[in-house]
């Protein structure tokens, strides 16, 4: 991955409330055309998307208080006023959550506040290292908290690397050989990404995040391209994912993120293969071969 910037290329944590809001509504505009809306388009536009104006009318609100709210300031606003831009941007329902922690700290300061360190509770190891799948635990910051023997299997070996560099979107930004293993690594890019603006979104005080992001920021020119973009995801449940093993070759694995209760949020991450599939067959003979004892 290249770690050059160049000039005229904006890198920034992202973390800074009003920056993020004003960014994302701008964002949100401009992949909307007049036509998609039902309003006429008057010929050329020197930006893509929507004005302002548009927006305000489609909302219902006038185009002021709109020009406030994209100024960062939606403090004042009401859940109703939110919500009414948000189906005028057709927004999906995790970038409306999104929108709404943005404009309304105050209402979501429990959930924006940074987590401490975390570590893996010794009953949730125990219920990894019984699952028959490959699984593993991951925080707000999606730090790898704790993975079974099958998910080093098809993953690799995170037991090798330093603690600080256990973190999905590290591994799949920085990492060549974790990239590796997917047969479609620009897709898992993207999700990843989505789920880093999102969770960032709750935690914006979060300083550790905040090195993270930058850190991506200056080393991955595909991260910078997709912070950019400012898709919102929270993981998407039931994806198919390909993976691309040394041994076995590629193989579906369906992915399943879940919350785990009780603390600070983290969540269980577990893939399957579909039943009598020959993924199921490839996950079978890497968990065979996992557990054959050594010597």
């Amino acid at each position: 991955m290249s770690s050059h910037v160049a000039p005229g290329d904006q890198v920034t944590s992202g973390l800074d409330r009003r920056t993020e809001l004003r960014e994302f509504l701008r964002s949100r505009r401009a992949r909307l055309r007049p036509e998609d809306v039902g309003l006429p388009s008057h010929g050329r536009r020197r930006v893509p998307g929507l004005r302002r104006e548009e927006l305000a009318q489609l909302a219902g609100v006038s185009y002021a208080y709109y020009a406030r709210l994209e100024q960062g300031y939606g403090e004042t606003m009401s859940t109703d006023v939110l919500d009414a831009v948000a189906r005028a941007l057709r927004l999906n329902e995790e970038e409306r959550d999104h929108l709404i922690r943005l404009a309304q700290p105050e209402r979501q300061s429990a959930a924006q506040a940074a987590p401490p360190p975390q570590q893996l509770r010794p009953s949730v190891q125990h219920l990894l290292d019984t699952l028959c799948v490959p699984a593993y635990v991951v925080d707000r910051r999606l730090d790898i908290l704790g993975w079974n023997r099958l998910a080093a299997a098809v993953f690799g070996d995170w037991g090798q690397l330093p603690p600080e560099e256990r973190n999905v979107a590290r591994l799949i930004f920085l990492s060549p050989e974790a990239r590796e293993r997917f047969a479609e690594p620009a897709r898992t890019a993207q999700r990843i990404a989505g789920v880093v603006r999102m969770n960032a979104g709750k935690s914006p005080g979060d300083a550790h995040f905040t090195a993270l992001i930058e850190e991506l920021s200056r080393k991955s020119e595909e991260f910078r391209r997709l912070w950019a973009r400012h898709e919102v995801s929270c993981g998407t449940v039931g994806e198919i994912v390909r993976m691309r093993h040394p041994l076995v070759g590629e193989f579906d694995l369906v992915h399943e993120p879940m919350a785990l209760p009780g603390g600070a949020p983290m969540r269980l991450v577990t893939y399957h293969a579909e039943p009598g599939s020959r993924s199921e067959e490839a996950l079978r003979m890497l968990a065979s071969w996992e557990m054959e004892p050594l010597g």
